[in-house]
């Protein structure tokens, strides 16, 4: 038996009813009728999932699909795994919620997530549970570091997202869903980020040098020049690994450089790692690849093991709140936090972050033998389970191709595989299966990927 076999359904993918099946379409049309029309993914992927089983997942029509998504970095240890099932069991058992009196499982998670931080955080942190949210997680950063820093305004970067609450929302690049809202947070200033395949500089790989330390200086010099036409910030935030911003994997000079700017001045650096943490990328924090220390770091997504959780591992110095100076009614899901030490805890001991650098190495060669026979497929990019694949019309003028994605995200569909998109333009696909995904079913993803780029054409 392969690594991580058992928990998985055996013979996914398997199609018995051409997708969307009639049952599926029943529930999609009830879904119409009673909520909101804000409802996103059955626009794109017209499914109704019954069950799932690690990186498998059974439609309500019966057929067996691979999800190459998990819940966008949701599931990093896929669907109903045994472990955080029968510890989440458990504890429902038990006790449910306690706001935030101490409770074993609480202080469990939080000695587990302060013993496992990067750098020096690592048995020296100290950790908030507030809202379920990850947008809650960056708020409450958001307001440690304007308390300790008694300034406002914030640096973050193109291409970013952190969440829809209001704070959050502002520090997201994206412009179409603020355009119709009055501002959300005055003082909130973007910085390029190196982008290497459209290099905001206009350098870049292609044309023969590396601009991944133009965006630092850049940082640099808006910190430095009185006439830059931004304050002095409060923080700097920044994902080591964008995620809705296309996969785009900042390079290890740039984190570390960015580092040091902020630590000269005494700027606190809050490193996102909502998507791209743990285990994500092959590291539990995607910031360790770069062997920097963040100063404030928000959690959330697999934390819960499917269930909703976030927190925000903080420098001691800056964790100056009163009591009660952030609070969220849900800050004591206990269930989810006894989910979130069994995970962690499956983490070490199923060795996952070795078994995901090599799955994810696997996928990425795999992908860029595609990239080689298939033009529109412009950039290859990412770290372990995080890799996404940049879709252009004319790889010398970089045309995105918007409608290639969505035609190929069909088309792996109907075959059986669940993958996802993003990127600026819409026109990266992108993969992030769970980080139990076997040998075999990653090949089988691998195999349908290849045939189905056999018949989309720009």
């Amino acid at each position: 038996m392969s690594r991580f076999e058992d928990l998985h359904f055996p013979d996914a993918p398997r199609i018995a009813v051409e997708p969307p099946g009639p049952k599926t379409l029943a529930l999609l049309g009830l879904q119409e009728k009673y909520e909101s029309a804000a409802v996103l993914y059955p626009k794109s992927l017209p499914l109704a999932i019954d069950e799932g089983r690690g990186s498998t997942v059974k439609d309500v029509d019966g057929n067996l699909f691979l999800d190459f998504y998990a819940g966008i970095s949701v599931l990093n240890l896929g669907h109903s795994n045994p472990a955080i099932t029968k510890a989440a069991e458990g504890q429902l058992r038990r006790l449910t919620h306690s706001l935030d009196f101490p409770h074993e499982a609480r202080l469990q998670l939080a000695r587990v997530l302060i013993d496992s931080a990067p750098g020096k955080l690592r048995h020296k942190s100290r950790v908030l549970f507030g809202s379920p949210s990850g947008a809650d997680a960056i708020e409450s950063a958001l307001k440690l570091a304007r308390h300790h820093r008694n300034r406002y305004a914030v640096i973050s970067f193109e291409g970013s997202y952190h969440g829809q609450s209001a704070g959050a929302m502002a520090l997201g690049s994206q412009v179409k869903p603020k355009s119709a809202l009055p501002p959300l947070a005055p003082e909130t200033h973007f910085a390029p980020f190196p982008y290497c395949y459209r290099c905001p500089f206009g350098k870049g790989p292609d044309r023969g040098n590396d601009c991944c330390m133009e965006p630092a200086r850049h940082l640099e010099r808006i910190l430095t020049d009185p006439y830059s036409g931004i304050p002095e910030p409060a923080a700097v935030v920044l994902e080591p690994v964008q995620g809705e911003g296309g996969i785009i994997e900042a390079p290890l000079e740039f984190l570390r450089e960015v580092r040091r700017i902020t630590e000269e001045r005494d700027i606190p650096l809050i490193v996102d790692e909502i998507q791209a943490g743990l285990g994500r990328t092959g590291d539990l924090y995607a910031c360790e690849a770069a062997g920097i220390t963040p100063d404030l770091m928000p959690i959330a997504k697999s934390l819960g093991g499917g269930l909703p959780l976030s927190a925000l591992v903080v420098r001691p110095e800056l964790d100056a709140w009163e009591p009660g100076a952030h609070v969220g009614t849900f800050r004591g899901n206990l269930v989810a936090m006894a989910a979130g030490v069994a995970g962690l805890q499956f983490m070490e001991r199923e060795k996952v972050l070795a078994h995901t650098r090599k799955t994810g190495a696997y996928l990425k060669r795999r992908l860029e033998e595609l990239a080689e026979a298939h033009s529109y497929m412009g950039d290859v990019r990412g770290r372990g389970l995080m890799l996404g694949v940049e879709f252009v019309t004319d790889p010398r003028t970089k045309e995105p191709w918007k409608d290639g994605v969505v035609a190929f995200q069909q088309e792996c569909f109907r075959r059986g595989l669940l993958v996802w998109k993003a990127g600026h333009f819409g026109n990266v696909l992108r993969l992030l299966p769970p980080l139990v995904t076997t040998a075999e079913q990653a090949e089988k993803g691998a195999d349908i990927l290849e045939d189905v780029a056999k018949t989309v054409r720009p």
